[in-house]
């Protein structure tokens, strides 16, 4: 593998922009042309490809509607190409997917960026740093690095739209590092990445709480027709209802999400399965989404002490499972895959072979993982826990 550069926009560890007047090629040139934009060509058994073209066909319309080929720049929507493909790549460095890492530089390197000014230098900044802390450690989002971002003529929409950029490239990350593991391809080490820290358990020791909006809402009065529909179709769907109207600032983002939600989350009526529920669980309390959390333990019908046991941390938790190698072996999966997806290898699923789960179930019950850590980020990237 070559070194790391740090060089131009054609390297993985972009940092702000570069002062270089010549081209840099990326490493890997022909991943920007890739046909797939969300699998990015990974191949499929023809199988897979026939039971999963529902969601995967939303995926990628989610991949087109966040990361067009161009970004016409306007006063409400001023995140450009180059803003969102360098989020992209900030967001693809911390999970280390190299498959992500070389489409995401490719498609950067050839894009304008912006000029010299400090105030471009600055906006710059604070986009790379809130991208790379949202991804990497949520709970460090808070009221004021949102103010921060309004400081540099972020919009609310723009907010809301960078928050969906960010959970996007997060599930994108793990959906192919887990289709990469089905297929037992070797998972390739970057370096001078770290693995996620679970977030403090003193978040959670407050009881449940409820999820507040850190940003305004759109208002019933002023929603467009658009707006309307897609907030109607999300209100039925329990993990967006409260969150809904504020990302109706981006319509087309919502449209997707709730859609990916209905084909891969069990609807929540009451029967939901709980190695669900245990999914979410597990991914809010690593990622500190304390609404998350709150609303995943009220579904839980199993022993009532696993709840309890993944609030108050790691060596709580062991010692439950130590008991249910079936809860186990997803905990094991889970861990992983959110703390490190470029980590995630074949030898995360063995366990759950091990206890009888088949191929589509492991598939369904990681992915809805990613998913969930995609809405952990959202309500954690644009409210707060009341």
């Amino acid at each position: 593998m070559e070194q790391r550069r740090i060089s131009g926009k054609g390297h993985w560890y972009h940092e702000t922009q570069s002062s270089r007047s010549d081209a840099v090629l990326p490493l890997v040139p022909e991943a920007a042309y890739l046909e797939d934009r969300f699998l990015l060509d990974l191949e499929l058994s023809a199988e897979q490809q026939a039971t999963e073209a529902a969601w995967l066909s939303v995926a990628r319309d989610a991949a087109q509607c966040l990361l067009p080929e161009n970004s016409p720049v306007t006063r409400l929507h001023t995140l450009s190409s180059y803003d969102r493909l360098s989020t992209a790549l900030t967001v693809a460095q911390v999970y280390g997917v190299q498959r992500l890492c070389n489409h995401y530089a490719a498609r950067l390197a050839p894009q304008p960026g912006p000029d010299s000014s400090r105030e471009s230098n600055r906006r710059l900044t604070q986009i790379t740093q809130y991208a790379r802390q949202l991804a990497s450690q949520p709970t460090l989002i808070d009221d004021n690095s949102r103010q921060q971002l309004d400081e540099v003529a972020l919009s609310v929409n723009d907010m809301v739209t960078f928050n969906q950029l960010i959970g996007f490239i997060g599930f994108q990350a793990r959906v192919i590092a887990i289709f990469q593991a089905l297929q037992g391809l070797p998972v390739r080490w970057l370096p001078g990445l770290d693995t996620q820290q679970d977030a403090s358990a003193e978040l959670f020791l407050e009881g449940n709480k409820s999820w507040q909006p850190g940003l305004p809402p759109v208002e019933l009065r002023y929603a467009n027709t658009q707006q309307l529909d897609v907030v109607n179709q999300s209100l039925s769907q329990s993990v967006l209802y409260p969150i809904s109207w504020l990302l109706a600032h981006d319509a087309q983002p919502l449209s997707v999400l709730s859609q990916l939600i209905s084909l891969l989350l069990p609807p929540n009526n009451g029967q939901t399965s709980d190695d669900f529920v245990l999914v979410n669980l597990l991914t809010a309390r690593i990622n500190g989404s304390v609404s998350c959390f709150s609303d995943a333990a009220a579904n839980w019908h199993g022993e009532s002490g696993l709840p309890e046991a993944i609030r108050n941390g790691e060596r709580a938790l062991q010692a439950w499972s130590h008991n249910h190698p079936n809860e186990r072996a997803i905990i094991q999966a889970v861990r992983v895959l959110t703390r490190a997806p470029g980590s995630f290898s074949a030898a995360q699923l063995q366990p759950l072979f091990e206890q009888g789960f088949s191929k589509d179930e492991v598939l369904r019950l990681l992915i809805s993982s990613a998913l969930y850590d995609w809405l952990n980020r959202l309500k954690i990237g644009l409210g707060n826990a009341s």
